[in-house]
């Protein structure tokens, strides 16, 4: 894999939250990128249950203060940042007090879903990719895990697709075992309406129909460069979708250090 910048959205990474299929690899796969020479930066929400102090987590004072707009409304956005000094890697944390303090990751404490999911996804993603601009960091590969991202690509090849740090960037996007039980509110598809994304875009959204877990997930891959399988199964729909599709896509590898250099090779044929 030849020397290159790659961005990780990714929804969870362990320590921060329990060990899952996704924290894990969203730990780990960075790291030994980055341990290869390749230069990195990883981004997660700051969901309310990640305890700030012991993590170490700090304010980025020179990256906060800008407000989204979502759905007429304004969010503040505060970037946060902290290190995993085993691994020489910091975490970048997109957080707001109206998405993500006092409360839990994607469900309550009784588990169940919030109802501003949709919401909470289009600031994360947006969040990351406006802290990206600030940075004035210029990744070849953005690289996303877990459905909170699912947004990531719609944004990154229409909403930026102008913006000099994001406009020739390749995206990945990793399918996994995981699902949600509430489609996004009826109009989510209004509330993805920013600057380049229009009346086209959001009329194609429409037409997908309620917003579920498969559909957020073909709305992903549309907009993809290549998909990765991140699970050893995921929804079969979504298998078919990828395989129809003829596009790039990396089938499941369960060694880890083998999968690490697949996904290598994997980025090489995509941003060649």
């Amino acid at each position: 894999m030849s020397q290159k910048r790659i961005l990780y959205i990714t929804q969870e990474i362990f320590p921060y939250l329990p060990e899952t299929q996704i924290s894990h690899l969203s730990r780990y796969l960075p790291q030994a990128i980055q341990d290869k020479g390749h230069e990195i930066r990883t981004f997660m929400p700051k969901f309310g249950n990640i305890n700030e102090r012991r993590n170490q987590l700090h304010e980025v004072i020179r990256l906060s203060g800008m407000n989204l707009i979502i759905d007429d409304s304004d969010h503040s956005l505060i970037i946060k940042v902290a290190s995993i000094q085993s691994a020489r890697m910091q975490v970048y944390f997109i957080d707001n007090d109206d998405f993500f303090q006092n409360r839990e990751t994607l469900t309550d404490q009784k588990g169940e879903e919030y109802d501003d999911n949709d919401e909470r996804s289009i600031f994360f993603v947006r969040g990351v990719l406006e802290t990206i601009k600030k940075l004035r960091w210029v990744p070849d590969i953005i690289h996303c895990h877990g459905w909170f991202t699912a947004l990531a690509p719609i944004y990154i090849k229409k909403g930026y697709k102008d913006d000099p740090c994001l406009k020739n960037a390749k995206v990945i996007y990793s399918v996994y075992d995981e699902n949600f039980e509430k489609p996004f509110n009826e109009g989510f598809s209004e509330k993805l309406r920013f600057d380049t994304i229009g009346d086209k875009e959001i009329e194609d959204v429409k037409k997908r129909g309620k917003m579920d877990f498969v559909n957020l997930t073909k709305l992903a891959i549309d907009y993809s460069d290549g998909v990765v399988q991140g699970s050893e199964n995921i929804h079969k729909e979504l298998d078919k979708y990828i395989i129809d599709k003829k596009i790039p896509y990396l089938g499941y590898t369960p060694d880890f250090e083998n999968n690490v250099e697949k996904i290598g090779e994997f980025c090489d044929k995509i941003d060649a």
